[in-house]
């Protein structure tokens, strides 16, 4: 199966696989860049344009598969933890479900997708059990279907980018002292658009909060100072093909408004529970591979920052370019978490 991380900037596409002594193999991974305005607010504006995109992608990486995992933003989806009685069969789950959705769920339940699982016991209710429940537009989940088909795909998983992100990165927290059992990381993925924040410990979500800040800043800042038109500037950004001031006149400035703006996500998560600190800072997403950035958060924090490679501790494919995949490589955390669904 194929992880898709449709993005407004980007698709991103990655394969997986295991190998005999069960490791994750990165078989393929691609990038296709969006024009602006294809995609917004989490809303298809250009279907065609963005199908062809996936066309493309698929194409790039040279996969062979058709089953595809695919995700939607957070804001599209309501996500509600519920106790129900424990013992329940699936049919009587589903019914209780139901009936416990209306309550959560402002539309009506014919218009939704909706689906469940059990996640465990109840810590406090002995004999009862936690069960997530996540509901969606069903024309948002069809318009994510529709794209895949048109791309000549079979949508087999549509999950919420956020826990997809969240599948990739506990993975990696297992390469922290102790496995990283009790520590607190603020993972934080930046995207063209807008930046996200999840504080985790031991897989329970503590705090999630999105910010309208992300990498497309720079490119504007980019065009403000030399005048280059968008897509020229996109791409200079990506090929580092940009005048010898480039460094202290636009890059300095906006890494250290994207330091204050961790830092202020940060500041919000304190004052708002009771935590006061973090063990870890964990960046992801195409503008936090910024040189310098993570020792900038670092000493304006006081808290250890690390940028996250989602491919960590695997094995690589014949057919993946290393040279070009370690250069993007942070920009893939969502869709390796939706690639590993084909495992889990």
């Amino acid at each position: 199966m194929l992880g898709l991380d449709i993005s407004s900037s980007s698709v991103k596409l990655v394969e997986l696989s295991r190998n005999a002594a069960g490791q994750y193999v990165l078989e393929r991974c691609a990038i296709e860049q969006l024009e602006s305005g294809w995609i917004a607010d989490g809303t298809i504006v250009n279907f065609d344009e963005v199908a062809e995109a996936i066309r493309r992608v698929v194409k790039k990486s040279g996969a062979k598969t058709k089953n595809v995992a695919m995700a939607l933003p957070p804001s599209a989806v309501i996500t509600k933890k519920i106790v129900l009685p424990g013992g329940l069969t699936d049919m009587e789950l589903e019914l209780q479900v139901e009936a416990e959705a209306n309550q959560y769920i402002p539309f009506p339940l014919d218009e939704v997708s909706l689906d469940f699982c059990v996640i465990g016991p109840t810590a406090n209710s002995t004999g009862d059990v936690d069960v997530l429940i996540a509901a969606s537009r069903r024309e948002k989940v069809q318009d994510m279907q529709g794209l895949a088909e048109a791309a000549g795909l079979t949508p087999v998983i549509v999950d919420v980018e956020s826990y997809a992100s969240r599948t990739a990165a506990s993975r990696l927290f297992e390469s922290l002292p102790d496995r990283g059992a009790g520590a607190i990381v603020a993972l934080f993925e930046v995207g063209a658009l807008t930046t996200s924040l999840q504080v985790i410990r031991d897989e329970e979500v503590l705090y999630e909060r999105d910010q309208a800040f992300g990498g497309a800043q720079l490119t504007q800042l980019i065009v403000g100072q030399y005048g280059f038109s968008l897509e020229e500037a996109e791409s200079k950004k990506r090929s580092g093909d940009l005048p010898d001031d480039y460094e202290s006149s636009v890059l300095r400035p906006f890494l250290e408004t994207m330091v204050q703006e961790v830092s202020r996500a940060l500041q919000f998560f304190f004052t708002s529970t009771p935590h006061n600190k973090v063990d870890y800072v964990m960046l992801a997403g195409g503008a936090s591979a910024l040189s310098g950035l993570t020792e900038a958060v670092t000493q304006q924090t006081t808290f250890a920052c690390k940028l996250l490679n989602p491919f960590e501790g695997m094995e690589m494919g014949s057919n993946v370019r290393l040279k070009k995949m370690k250069r993007e490589e942070s920009s893939y955390l969502t869709s390796c978490g939706l690639a590993m669904r084909r495992f889990l």
